[in-house]
């Protein structure tokens, strides 16, 4: 099943990434540059230098998935931030192009 959710760890690559990676180039990356496991579960970000396209690499049962948008017009709105985490919602607002400046998530309940 192609499925991602607010349950997988999402990992942006902090540096602009070439498009023409695909699965064992971005899996290079993933283990050399970021020092992490890339059948791990975790979903890993890459965008290039215009800002017009985004990968995301993720390791399913049985084999990687590679999801690819390239937008026609516009640019993503990237996720200010020090980690390489980010959030479900983040990336979703990412990949919408919504923008959010000085912004902050009031606290919820959870179990």
């Amino acid at each position: 099943m192609f499925s991602l959710s607010s349950s997988h760890t999402f990992l942006l690559y902090p540096q602009v990434c070439d498009m023409r990676k695909s699965f064992d180039g971005l899996c290079g990356i993933v283990t050399n540059e970021l020092g992490r496991v890339a059948h791990s579960g975790e979903v890993f970000i890459f965008v290039n230098r215009k800002k017009n396209q985004i990968k995301l690499l993720h390791w399913e049962a049985g084999g990687f998935v590679l999801y690819h948008k390239r937008l026609e017009e516009g640019t993503f709105a990237m996720v200010n931030t020090n980690d390489l985490r980010i959030s479900w919602s983040d990336l979703v607002l990412m990949i919408e192009g919504i923008h959010i400046i000085k912004s902050s998530k009031k606290r919820r309940f959870s179990m």
